[in-house]
């Protein structure tokens, strides 16, 4: 279940879309919100990775400095990066580069870099193209840099991308942000955006506390509802399962329960 702080999380982060949005309609900032959001979950899970790969050999900065410990190490031991990165390709299937993790995007956007557009534009293109064969592929399809929705200059969406990515960065440095939070607030913020802009093209969002219910209707051993969870389900498929929140929870429920699943399809 959503906790309070994580109610919160998203709240704030609502209120930061509203108010940074301007004339730009809420479906076109929600492919900015939440593909920002989602690069945070990636490098954060990247970070926790590499940190328990390197163990000792893991930079130790202080809580608030804007170093990137992950930059240090592959500066002080470029003979290593190339096997580092693929171990990290074996055990959690991608590979975010220092420069493109979102403590060094945050910390372009609040220096004003005038290099943050391009920056963020190889990083989505190293994501989708470089990280792991085609397992992000398409991934920031919807963000569209160019736009002149940001501005009409390279200068003036470059500066609108600074004021958007440091209000978001602010906005969760205030909070606990493990990836379970940051996976409520997306799930949130998604419902946010669902419900302002209307559905249209036979796009509905199934609020999380519906996917709950289901996901424990689907996981629940129904010759022997006594019994709980399953303790092993073979495969699930959601056939349109849009953000995937119904997945996600019926993978979490199992998994909560010491089960397994064997495939999920969406």
């Amino acid at each position: 279940m959503t906790t309070t702080n994580q109610k919160q999380l998203g709240s704030t982060l609502w209120a930061i879309a509203d108010q940074l949005r301007g004339a730009m309609n809420a479906d076109d900032f929600r492919d900015y919100m939440l593909s920002f959001l989602f690069l945070r979950y990636l490098s954060d899970n990247y970070e926790l990775a590499a940190k328990r790969e390197l163990g000792s050999d893991y930079p130790e900065l202080e809580h608030d400095s804007y170093l990137v410990p992950l930059k240090i190490w592959y500066e002080l031991n470029p003979e290593d990066v190339d096997a580092f990165e693929k171990q990290m390709r074996r055990k959690i299937h991608y590979v975010i580069q220092p420069t493109y993790l979102w403590n060094s995007i945050a910390h372009l956007a609040r220096t004003q870099n005038g290099e943050l557009l391009n920056t963020l534009q190889a990083g989505f293109h190293y994501i989708e193209n470089e990280s792991f064969k085609s397992t992000f592929q398409g991934l920031f399809a919807e963000i569209n840099l160019a736009s002149d929705k940001l501005g009409r200059t390279y200068a003036d969406r470059n500066a609108k991308l600074c004021t958007i990515i440091t209000k978001i960065a602010d906005g969760l440095s205030e909070f606990s942000t493990d990836i379970d939070s940051l996976g409520d607030a997306y799930e949130y913020l998604i419902g946010q955006f669902a419900a302002g802009s209307g559905k249209k093209a036979g796009e509905f969002y199934t609020p999380q506390q519906i996917s709950d219910i289901l996901s424990g209707i689907v996981t629940l051993d129904s010759q022997e509802p006594k019994s709980g969870t399953k303790q092993r389900l073979e495969s699930v498929l959601d056939f349109a399962c849009g953000s995937g929140s119904l997945l996600l929870n019926i993978r979490t429920r199992v998994k909560k329960a010491g089960g397994t699943i064997g495939k999920i399809f969406g």
